[in-house]
C-alpha cells in the first residue's frame, strides 16, 4: 500500500495524542494527571442534553441542510448581533462538525499552492497541519514572552509579502491565554485593508476572558473588514460541548457557499440532533458559561501562581482560554534517572515518568522552550499535580 505525500507529511495531534497516553496509563492502573486536552471537565448543562433528548423523541433524525439548521443559523446570526453588534444573513453562516471542521473548509476553499498564511506563534497545533493539506505555505510570525506574547501589527507587516494570503488570528490564544488589545487590532485590520489579505478569526475562547480584559472581534472594526474576514467559533468550550461536534463561521456570502459545497462533498450537514442542542445552548439561559469561566479563573489564578513558585520556572499570566504555557528552560541541563533534559519532550517525559502528570510539549507549538498546561480539569487534580511536580523538580540534580 502507497500512502499519500499530504498524508505522510502531516504530524498527529500532540494534545490528542498526550490525552490517550494519559488514559492508557490509568487503564494499566498507573495514577496519571492529565494537563492535556483542551476539554472542559464540566457535563454539558442540563438544557442542552434536554434539547437533544426531544429532538430524539420527534425523529428529528433525518439529514439536515448541508450547512445547517435554519434555527440554528438564527441564533447564531442572534448571538453574533448581541454580542459583537455584527450583522449576517443566513447564507453568511455554517455550521460544521466543529471548529476545526470550520477551520478546515476555509483552508480547502482559500489557500492555494504558493499562498503564503501567516500563523503567529506559539500557535495551536492544528493550523500548520491544515495549511499543509492545502499546499500553501504557513508563515510563522513570533511573539515576544516578555511582551505576554501578544501579537503585534509590526511583526505582521515585516512577514507580508505579495503571496500572503490570509493571517490565521487565534485570541484568545491557545496555548499562550494572550489576547490581542483593540488598539492592536486596529493596526492589524489596516494592515490587512492595505495588503489585500483575508483574516480568519479564530474566536472559540471569546467568553473566557479574566482580569477585566476585553475581547473584541476584528470583524467590528471598520465595514471593510467584515467582508474580509472569516470568523470561526465551536459549541466545544464555551458550553462543554466537545463531544457534540459542532461549530460555525461567519464571513462574505461568496466565501460561505464555497464552504458549503465543499462541506456538501466531503461530510453533509453536522448531526441534527446536535444542531438542536447548539440552538437550546445560544438561546437559553448562558448561567452555565458565566459559571464555568469563573472556576477557570480561580483554577487560573492558582496554577500560574504554583508554576511560578517553582525554581526553574518562569509563566506568564494568561489573559484567555484556559491555559498555562510555562517557559521550563530554566530546568535545562539539569538530571535525572532518564537522562539530561534538553528540551520541552524531555520535560514531559520527565513528568510523566516522575511526577505522574502529561503535559504537552511546547514544541509542538512552536516553542521548545515551554509545555502546555490545561487548566480545564478539577482544582483538586490541579493541586495534586502542581505538588507532584514540585517534588520531582525538587529530586533534579
Amino acid at each position: 500500500m502507497t500512502i499519500t505525500a499530504r498524508a505522510r507529511q502531516l504530524a498527529p495531534s500532540a494534545t490528542l495524542a498526550i490525552s490517550a497516553r494519559a488514559r492508557q496509563l490509568q487503564a494499566e492502573g498507573i495514577d496519571v494527571i492529565s494537563f492535556g486536552s483542551g476539554e472542559p471537565d464540566f457535563d454539558t448543562p442540563t438544557h442542552i442534553k434536554e434539547a437533544a433528548v426531544q429532538a430524539l423523541q420527534e425523529g428529528f433524525t433525518k439529514y439536515t441542510a448541508t450547512d445547517g439548521i435554519n434555527e440554528l443559523k438564527d441564533a447564531i446570526r442572534a448571538k453574533l448581533k448581541r454580542a459583537s453588534g455584527l450583522d449576517y444573513a443566513r447564507d453568511e453562516i455554517i455550521v460544521s462538525c466543529g471548529g476545526k471542521h470550520s477551520l478546515y473548509n476555509i483552508a480547502q476553499v482559500l489557500f492555494e499552492p504558493g499562498d503564503e498564511v501567516l500563523i503567529p506563534s506559539p500557535f495551536w497545533v492544528t493550523y500548520p497541519e491544515q495549511v499543509k493539506l492545502s499546499e500553501a505555505r504557513a508563515v510563522v510570525v513570533p511573539t515576544d514572552e516578555a511582551d505576554g506574547f501578544v501579537l503585534r501589527a509590526e511583526a505582521v507587516a515585516a512577514a507580508v509579502t505579495p503571496r500572503t494570503k490570509a493571517l490565521l488570528l487565534d485570541s484568545p490564544n491557545n496555548p499562550t491565554g494572550a489576547v490581542v488589545p483593540r488598539d492592536e487590532l486596529k493596526g492589524l485590520a489596516r494592515l490587512a485593508q492595505e495588503r489585500g489579505f483575508w483574516v480568519i478569526s479564530d474566536e472559540c475562547y471569546e467568553d473566557l476572558v479574566y482580569d477585566g480584559v476585553e475581547f473584541s472581534s476584528i470583524a467590528t472594526l471598520a465595514p471593510e473588514m467584515r467582508e474580509r474576514t472569516i470568523l470561526v467559533y465551536t459549541m466545544s468550550k464555551s458550553y462543554a460541548m466537545t463531544g457534540w461536534r459542532i461549530g460555525y463561521a461567519a464571513g462574505p456570502r461568496q466565501a460561505v457557499r464555497a464552504m458549503a459545497t465543499f462541506q456538501s462533498q466531503v461530510t453533509s450537514n453536522p448531526t441534527s440532533i446536535a444542531q438542536r442542542a447548539a440552538v437550546a445552548a445560544l438561546t437559553g439561559p448562558q448561567d452555565s458559561v458565566r459559571m464555568m469561566a469563573g472556576e477557570f479563573d480561580r483554577r487560573r489564578r492558582y496554577i500560574v501562581g504554583r508554576l511560578q513558585a517553582m525554581p526553574g520556572i518562569r509563566c506568564a499570566v494568561p489573559q484567555g482560554a484556559f491555559y498555562a504555557f510555562p517557559n521550563v528552560s530554566g530546568l535545562f541541563g539539569r538530571r535525572w534517572k532518564g537522562g539530561t533534559l534538553g528540551g520541552s519532550n524531555d520535560v514531559c517525559e520527565f513528568l510523566v515518568s516522575e511526577a505522574r502528570i502529561a503535559v504537552v510539549p511546547g514544541i509542538e507549538f512552536g516553542s521548545d522552550r515551554h509545555v502546555r498546561f490545561s487548566y480545564a480539569t478539577s482544582f483538586e487534580a490541579i493541586a495534586q499535580g502542581m505538588d507532584r511536580m514540585a517534588a520531582a523538580i525538587a529530586a533534579l540534580q
